[in-house]
């Protein structure tokens, strides 16, 4: 099967979505498909390889614009020169499915929504649910909504906001990660280690709250060693290090030296990509209470294999972390398990059925 996979992001900065994407493709060409991606930005050739795929999997749209959305930056390509772009690789590709991601993002995306001629799978990773912009797009885009054979949300969170503001009724498939990526020993160190891993120049990802937090938590728990990685540039206290932005090996040897992932995001997640790549790694996991944290959290038995803590609650973070230092909820073994559910072995071939049944 030959499937077009439309990024509305650049891959010059790290992203779920963008990780999502190039995890897919490496898992179908792996099955013996043959996937083609399209999205704006140079290509990251890197990434590819580490996937099992070459730059002929992948097409650039060229130069992006950069858009505040949802919190963050989004670097994508519009206008009517990708328009034209876009057209001219859907008649080369040949494709029997093509499956984009944020079809109504002012992208790549949704011009290959308003211009395919073949069977169409959606992908929704949003979870801004009050939101004019979504109202307006989802009137404004109705008819080609509804050319979206099957969709897909990533999580109960954004499932409800593609009810909401689209019409559409998803299938809920999380995301991927290879967790093989995230296996090996552990690393144990004196004094105990928490990180922070995400955009620490995005307000949402809530490094203000972790750092506001360290004054009580330094009550609470003996010496630690707060480590702070991903990009920008933060103003850190004494006893706060940053390591910069680590490649993929470095990120998970990283996480699989830390006692616990702090996650204090404040909004705007539609899932909870690092914290699965923490547990992959056998780490705990601190995060707030955010619906799609906890849903990535609790297992299916409902058993919840993480701390949580209220959205901005320092105190609440500081007892968290604490209390996870001293009680860990799950073991090592116990965290890995629960992220193999999350393993593209699982979550590929319910992707690939969706695909069927929109050919069918």
């Amino acid at each position: 099967m030959r499937v077009g996979l439309v990024c509305p992001y650049s891959f010059s900065a790290p992203g779920g979505v963008q990780n999502h994407v190039l995890g897919l493709a490496g898992w179908l060409r792996s099955q013996g498909h043959e996937p083609a991606i399209l999205a704006p930005g140079p290509l990251p050739i890197a990434a590819l390889h580490r996937q099992g795929l070459d730059e002929r999997h992948m097409t650039s749209l060229g130069g992006t614009l950069a858009i505040p959305w949802n919190g963050s930056v989004a670097r994508v390509s519009a206008g009517p020169s990708t328009a034209w772009r876009v057209h001219r690789w859907l008649a080369a590709q040949n494709l029997d499915v093509l499956h984009l991601h944020e079809p109504v993002t002012p992208s790549a995306a949704l011009w290959a929504l308003l211009t395919a001629q073949v069977p169409i799978v959606a992908t929704f990773h949003i979870a801004t649910d009050h939101s004019r912009a979504l109202a307006a797009a989802g009137l404004a885009f109705s008819r080609p909504l509804g050319s979206i054979r099957r969709s897909i949300a990533v999580s109960a969170t954004a499932a409800t906001v593609v009810r909401r503001h689209f019409r559409l009724e998803p299938t809920i498939i999380p995301n991927g990660i290879d967790t093989a990526d995230f296996a090996g020993p552990r690393e144990s160190f004196s004094p105990h280690r928490v990180l922070f891993l995400g955009r620490a120049d995005e307000p949402r990802k809530g490094l203000r709250v972790l750092l506001s937090s360290l004054p009580r938590l330094l009550t609470l728990a003996d010496e630690l060693d707060v480590v702070v990685a991903g990009p920008g540039q933060p103003d850190l206290p004494p006893g706060v290090r940053s390591v910069g932005v680590p490649d993929d090996d470095a990120r998970a040897e990283l996480l699989r030296t830390v006692d616990i992932l702090v996650a204090p995001n404040t909004g705007g997640e539609s899932f909870g990509l690092i914290l699965v790549e923490a547990m992959a790694a056998g780490t705990s996991v601190v995060a707030s209470n955010l619906p799609a944290f906890q849903d990535v959290l609790t297992g299916v038995d409902g058993r919840i294999v993480g701390r949580t803590f209220p959205v901005g609650d320092c105190a609440g973070l500081a007892r968290a972390v604490a209390a996870t230092l001293t009680n860990p909820i799950a073991s090592p073994r116990e965290l890995r398990a629960h992220a193999a559910r999350f393993d593209w072995q699982e979550v590929g071939p319910a992707v690939l059925e969706t695909y069927a049944q929109a050919i069918a």
